[in-house]
């Protein structure tokens, strides 16, 4: 098995919007080839030249695929429109991605086995329209997927199962983890779908958790996530991606330390 590490550029939002190019330069420079962009479709142009100034290339990134607004994680946001998939995957060809994800369908949508069904559908629906493009569809989970059960199958699961088989998952470990269920295990039940993992650590450590972003999370190794474990057990892994949603030291430092201990352990 061979494993791609690469970097979620959601991780140095600040140092993008301040210096696109100087941000990338960086993230070279800390040992990565490859990154996973987000919000690209209105910048497309502009991020694939400092893609291409800093030798990066962008496999896969994360749009808004199977909702109709962007909801913020507080549920904020409800009326910010979203570009339609046809433009989403225009915009990755510019790139060169061949995997786009849907980052984030809101916890309301988890309520029932029918709301999951139709998520399911739009997902399908996209990977209909990107297929010609020679583009993959895939879902990136938070933890109410988990937390969210249903005859004691997960939410995540019951999507999986109305998802054609083109459709790919990508599973945040992190909030595998905080939504108290096994990454390893789920990895396993899910088989051959999970192409990608963010391999997120954290301590997990309950005062800290509660805020958001989360305050808990550490490079890669230095907390209690199964990263190695996890990745070991997912059969067509092509991903291993760093990501932070918050990180209070120096941040180009935790991701570089993050890439080498996932290279040192289970990439290549």
């Amino acid at each position: 098995m061979t494993v791609q590490t690469s970097i979620q550029l959601f991780t140095i939002r600040d140092h993008l919007e301040s210096d696109l190019e100087g941000a990338l330069a960086e993230i070279a420079k800390r040992g990565f080839t490859t990154v996973e962009p987000y919000d690209f479709v209105r910048r497309a142009e502009p991020l694939a030249a400092a893609l291409a100034t800093a030798g990066l290339t962008a496999p896969s990134g994360h749009a808004f695929l199977a909702s109709p607004s962007f909801v913020n994680p507080d549920g904020t946001g409800t009326d910010n429109a979203v570009p339609t998939p046809a433009v989403v995957f225009a915009a990755a060809k510019v790139l060169g991605m061949t995997t786009v994800i849907e980052p984030y369908v809101e916890p309301a949508r988890w309520t029932s086995v029918e709301q999951i069904e139709e998520t399911a559908r739009l997902l399908n629906e996209a990977a209909e329209i990107g297929a010609p493009l020679g583009i993959r569809v895939g879902y990136h989970n938070h933890a109410h997927e988990l937390e969210a059960v249903f005859d004691g199958v997960t939410g995540l699961e019951v999507l999986a199962g109305f998802l054609d088989e083109r459709v790919v998952l990508e599973v945040d470990l992190y909030w595998v983890a905080r939504s108290g269920q096994d990454p390893v295990a789920l990895v396993q039940r899910l088989g051959n779908r999970v192409i990608a993992v963010h391999a997120k650590d954290g301590t997990l450590a309950p005062e800290a958790v509660q805020a958001y972003p989360p305050a808990d999370q550490v490079a890669a190794g230095d907390g209690v996530v199964p990263l190695v474990e996890a990745i070991k057990a997912a059969p067509a892994l092509e991903l291993a991606i760093v990501e932070f949603d918050h990180y209070e030291g120096d941040l180009f430092d935790a991701v570089e330390r993050s890439r080498v201990y996932l290279e040192e352990k289970v990439a290549g």
